[in-house]
């Protein structure tokens, strides 16, 4: 809670005169401290060039350094030069020379710390005295014992008894080495005579083996009297013997060993038969640790405590007796600090001090007090007194300021402490650096320090920003003075001082805490699955405190390894603007990804999988297992690493070394959650066999060949397929067929036999035996169907049953005409022309179809004039009738129809005359508006180009235009008798109005297309202006003059053009040959403005007059010289397409389908209801 008035959070030091674990911050004067130091004993090994004994010691002032060896002054020859330190090193050269016990003494002018002693031990080269060995002679069923005496030498040692062949002396129950290294037998058989008897021994640590001289020993048989025989065969078996103990001697042994050691109690009887050992604890049983080692002969127990000590006993014996043998076993520890060593203290003057040195060890350790190094006795008549295990100042003063020791020991070892006592009153020591810059960021924890040293201990106590306010203690902590935030929040930052006091005196220290924004990754990395040899990305965006940009970094890990900023040379990693790429992305990529945003304060993560597909590995260990015979085999193989994308499909492949050696080919295809295959194999062929495995990514390499498998040889398993039966000439049929493949022959010696007979009559079969894949049966009769099948062979059988096919020999052209030809006009350019079938024998061959031929003879518009214009169709298949499209209207023509085969045309049947009707004629090619008055307007038009038929006259259309909403208000319509009149004067319009006029000209078949024109009428006073304006003007009249004679000279232009192309056949009338000439020469005048303004269009859109009507097969388009063509008024396309559109079409065949007549011209206006005709 917050409190008015000078409030802070105090955070109480505890006063006390021991510090645990005292830890003076070096800026204070303070005895020497011994920090490192060499732990004893130290064994020099042969292989040691130098020996190190450390000692290390920190204090203020730095201490200085002496040695004693064997409590005498001792000078080490080579002190490092590196440290300033104790530690001196001793050279491999004359280590013998330096055996002995060394302490180091660190002083200053505050006291003296001392090590315990560090025994150096420099064993001598392990070797056995050379001796002269008498044989031991001994009688049968007697002990033997041979002394080994192995030198002392660095433990680890091993005791092996050999040959001089270095074989083993075998060991058993009867026979055994001691833990002396003595080679021990409880009773002698002869058969343990020989003379080279060897004692080794083995030092691992420092690779050294030593033998012993060779022992010979002579064991003498008994003769059947009981006496020892020097001569003869005669013996008896050994006298059976009580048992007793080769080791230990005596009836009791002692055994003292120290706490954790192993207890080893070791019995070696001897007697005949070989006694057993029985071993048991006296009043207990034995512990569960125990084990029993060299056949029963030696009991272990491992890690003793006190509880196993006590009195063990062991007992030999066998069939003529016993022998026991006790042990007393003490468990005894060396020197122990009961719960830890003496600690440090500082207090202030005039305190008493008290220094306990506790204990334990068995036997009871002696304690040795010393102050800075020198022995330290009890004086009753002072205050300085040693009790035994304590040592009390009492009053202590400043000069009892020292580096107390305490030494415990008994017979098996010592401990040491060093207790340095410091005695002062001092004022607080702020030892932090004022002004001290703290950062944290939002959350995190921060520790301010204030390290204080003073005596007595001070109170130390924090404030924040000078304003005495209360610090929450729920986040707030001490800790030995700092001050510890959890979690900080903004509003932490400040100044925060600290203030330590005590009796002394008080002092304080400013520290500045800043919070800071948290390091964020906003975008982390996504995982991924990214196919080997491609590229990965893997994106990482943080958020971080702008006053930390400077310390701010990005690193990637991989699977907790740091990958490298700087990219080495050949790197595939590049990284920049938080992107990792990975390039050339390999199996090894795959792993963890961890995206690292770190601060000089902090840091935040986050990790992706990377997932590397790649085609799966090869298939391994493919074996070949034989099933019912050589030719069925199962494969077997184990799948490789589909690396992170399922296998589909595994794929069997082989090679032969008979006719394509080296080449592989697929054999079989097995899905991917298969590892065999059973395969059907061909015969005569030495195989081997390899798989690869197939996954999302690919096909993967391939395992490695199988062993070679050969199979038999067999008769074929096919015949040939895709049998031909042809007849390139006219006399001889062909026969041709796919052959075998080479692994097909399934033997030596293929061929193929071919038969062939007439089909339908009794014919026998022709066989002939041939190697090649044809054959040519000659001289045969023309077009007559046969039989053939073709069976293969070789030279271990036949095929199987062939399949028979039927064909034609060689066909010929035909040799008749289709008879009783009829033909239905349908309308003016269409027909249907029928008849009958030439005889099939005519044919001589396969019906290809029929040719229709027709001859345009003539047009009735020019009688007089003979026409020669040729065309045909062909149409395929057995029919008796086809339609026959684009005649010309109102024509003569001739028609004649004849069969075809593969071989070629028969000949033409007998011609048909008929003639096609009368058509509507063409769209007139101009149309022009002029002399417009108040109610009447001039209208000038040309003939059309193709009429079809006898031009009757031309009907008139003319449309009052809203010119407004470009509606039709009013219509009216007149027919034009006069097949020659071109112009007309258009009376009873209504002034200043807009017109649109409608042109067709007919025939007696009806009207053609209109052609459009617009123009207006003008006012009264307009009219009147320019009739005495431009009527009686010279100029305008020859203006006019010219225009006629332009609209004459493209009128013939067009025709000649026309007769040129052969579009437009026979000549006008004489009566129109004046107004078609002007007509042609607006048309010439109009195609040139066409051509200047379309040269972007192609030929299907370029606009042409034509005989849209009559010609419907040549597609062509009209399309009129105004704009009034949006509206599609002049519009017409009477083709096949408009057959089509009026539910019309071809079948199959060629034959039209549908409606013949009635054809309604596309994109013409309708005309408006209730026309009102005016009668000429």
């Amino acid at each position: 809670m917050r409190l008015v008035g000078s409030l802070q959070l105090v955070l109480l030091l505890a006063l006390t005169s021991t510090a645990t674990g005292l830890n003076i911050p070096l800026e204070v004067e303070q005895p020497p401290t011994i920090i490192t130091r060499t732990s004893g004993p130290i064994i020099a090994l042969p292989l040691d060039n130098t020996i190190t004994i450390r000692c290390e010691a920190r204090g203020n002032p730095p201490p200085e350094y002496r040695w004693t060896k064997d409590g005498e002054d001792f000078v080490p020859p080579y002190i490092r030069t590196d440290h300033r330190d104790g530690t001196f090193m001793l050279h491999k050269k004359h280590l013998v020379t330096f055996r002995g016990k060394y302490r180091c003494y660190a002083s200053n002018k505050l006291g003296t710390a001392m090590t315990e002693e560090i025994e150096l031990r420099v064993p001598s080269v392990p070797k056995f005295p050379k001796e002269f060995h008498f044989p031991i002679v001994v009688k049968e069923g007697e002990p033997i014992t041979l002394e080994c005496n192995p030198p002392e030498g660095v433990a680890p040692r091993q005791i092996y008894w050999m040959s001089i062949g270095l074989q083993h002396i075998e060991q058993d129950a009867r026979v055994s080495t001691g833990t002396d290294g003595n080679l021990y037998f409880s009773n002698a058989l002869q058969n343990d005579s020989r003379a080279d008897y060897c004692c080794v021994a083995a030092f691992s640590k420092i690779r050294t083996i030593v033998q012993k001289s060779a022992m010979a020993v002579v064991v003498t048989s008994l003769k059947p009297g009981n006496e020892s025989a020097d001569g003869g065969n005669s013996t008896k078996a050994p006298p059976v013997r009580i048992p007793g103990l080769l080791l230990p001697s005596g009836v009791q042994t002692e055994k003292v060993l120290l706490m954790g050691e192993n207890l080893q109690l070791e019995c070696i009887p001897h007697g005949y038969p070989t006694p057993t050992i029985e071993w048991m604890k006296m009043g207990e049983k034995l512990p569960l640790r125990t084990r029993y080692i060299n056949f029963g002969k030696l009991l272990s127990i491992s890690s003793v405590d006190e509880s196993d000590g006590g009195k063990y006993m062991c007992k030999a014996q066998n069939s003529a007796g016993e022998a026991v043998h006790y042990f007393d076993v003490i468990v005894e520890d060396l020197p122990k600090w009961e719960k830890e060593p003496p600690q440090s203290q500082l207090t202030v003057i005039g305190t008493d001090v008290q220094i306990k040195c506790s204990v334990s060890g068995k036997p009871s350790p002696d304690i040795t007090w010393r102050r800075n190094g020198e022995l330290f006795i009890d004086d009753p008549g002072s205050s300085k007194r040693v009790l035994d295990d304590t040592v009390v100042l009492h009053n202590a003063r400043a000069e009892d300021s020292a580096v107390y020791q305490c030494e415990a020991s008994n017979r098996h070892g010592s401990v040491l402490a060093n207790i340095n006592i410091m005695v002062m009153n001092m004022a607080p020591r702020i030892l932090t650096r004022d002004f001290q810059e703290y950062a944290v960021v939002v959350g995190g924890d921060i520790i301010m320090n204030c390290s204080v040293f003073s005596s007595p201990p001070p109170t130390i106590s924090w404030a924040k920003n000078e304003t005495l306010v209360t610090i929450e203690r729920e986040r707030f902590f001490s800790l030995s003075g700092s001050l510890q935030i959890i979690s900080a929040g903004k509003n932490d930052s400040g100044k925060y001082v600290c203030v330590a006091s005590n009796k002394e005196g008080k002092s304080s220290v400013t520290a500045m805490l800043d919070v800071k924004d948290p390091t964020k990754i906003e975008y982390p990395p996504q995982d991924v699955q990214i196919i080997s040899g491609t590229t990965a990305q893997l994106m990482c965006q943080a958020e971080f405190d702008e006053s930390l940009r400077g310390t701010f970094e990005l690193v990637w890990r991989k699977d907790g390894e740091e990958i490298p900023l700087v990219p080495e040379e050949n790197s595939r990693y590049f990284m920049g603007d938080g992107m990792l790429q990975i390039m050339s992305v390999n199996l090894s990529d795959q792993g963890i990804y961890t995206c690292i945003a770190r601060t000089s304060l902090d840091e935040d993560n986050a990790t992706a999988l990377l997932t590397v597909l790649d085609v799966p590995d090869a298939p391994k260990n493919v074996e070949i297992f034989e099933l019912k015979s050589l030719r069925n085999v199962r494969l077997s193989w184990i799948p490789g690493s589909d690396h992170n994308s399922s296998v589909t499909e595994f794929i069997v492949e082989y090679e032969e070394s008979q006719w394509e050696p080296g080449r592989w080919k697929e054999l079989q295809k097995v899905p991917g959650n298969q590892a065999t295959a059973e395969l059907a194999l061909q015969g005569h062929l030495n195989y081997q066999f390899r798989v690869y495995a197939v996954n999302g990514v690919g096909p993967g390499p391939p395992s490695e060949p199988t062993r070679r498998h050969k199979t038999p040889p067999a008769a074929p398993e096919r015949n040939p397929e895709n049998i031909k039966i042809q007849g390139h000439l006219p006399h001889q049929m062909d026969i041709s067929w796919e052959p075998l493949l080479p692994i097909e022959h399934n033997g030596p010696g293929l061929e193929y036999k071919v038969s062939y007979r007439k089909l339908d009559v009794e014919d026998v079969w022709k066989e002939h035996l041939v190697k090649r894949q044809s054959f040519d049966v000659k001289n045969t009769s023309t077009f007559i169907p046969y039989e053939v099948k073709i069976q293969s062979r070789n030279s271990h059988g036949w095929g199987p049953d062939p399949k028979v096919f039927t064909g034609y020999s060689g066909e010929d052209v035909p040799t008749a005409a289709p008879r009783d030809i009829a033909v239905e006009v349908i309308n003016t350019t269409i027909l249907r022309v029928s008849w009958t079938p030439a005889p099939p024998a005519t044919v001589r061959g396969h019906l290809g179809g029929y040719d229709v031929h027709w001859l345009r003879k003539r047009s009735w518009l020019k009688p007089n004039k003979i026409l020669d214009e040729r065309r045909s169709l062909s149409f395929t298949g057995k029919r008796t009738h086809a339609i026959v499209p684009g005649l010309e209207p109102f024509s003569e023509y001739r028609l004649t129809v004849n069969v075809f085969n593969k071989k070629g045309n028969g000949p033409n049947s007998d011609p048909v005359t008929f003639n096609t009707p009368e058509g509507v004629p063409e769209q007139v090619p101009i149309l022009t508006a002029s002399n417009a008055q108040k109610d009447s307007i001039l209208l000038v038009w040309g003939p059309p180009q193709e009429k079809n038929g006898v031009l009757t006259g031309y009907l008139l259309q003319h449309h009052l235009i809203n010119e407004t909403t470009l509606e039709v208000v009013d219509s009216q319509e007149m027919n034009i008798t006069g097949a020659d009149t071109t112009q007309w004067q258009l009376q009873g319009l209504e002034k200043n109005s807009l017109y649109r006029f409608h042109l067709r000209a007919c025939t007696r078949a009806g009207c053609g297309p209109p052609m459009a024109q617009e123009s207006n009428t003008v006012t009264p006073a307009r009219a009147e202006s320019q009739q005495s304006d431009f009527s009686t003007e010279g100029w305008f009249i020859g203006t006019m003059c010219a225009v006629a004679l332009l609209t004459l000279v493209a009128l013939m232009a067009c025709f000649v053009r026309k007769q040129r192309g052969g579009k437009y056949a026979g000549t006008p009338p004489p009566t129109q040959r004046r107004d078609m000439f002007s007509m042609e020469k607006v048309k010439e005048k109009e195609d040139l403005h066409h051509d200047a303004e379309s040269q972007g269009m192609n030929d299907d859109t370029f606009c042409e007059y034509s005989d849209s009507e009559e010609k419907p097969l040549k597609g062509r388009s009209s399309c009129s010289l105004t704009a009034d063509d949006a509206l599609g008024d002049s519009v017409s396309r009477d083709s096949m397409v408009d057959y089509a559109d009026g539910e019309g079409e071809f079948d199959e065949d060629g034959s039209f389908i549908g409606e013949y007549s009635g054809v309604t011209h596309r994109g013409s206006v309708s005309e408006p209801s209730g026309p009102k005709p005016v009668t000429v």
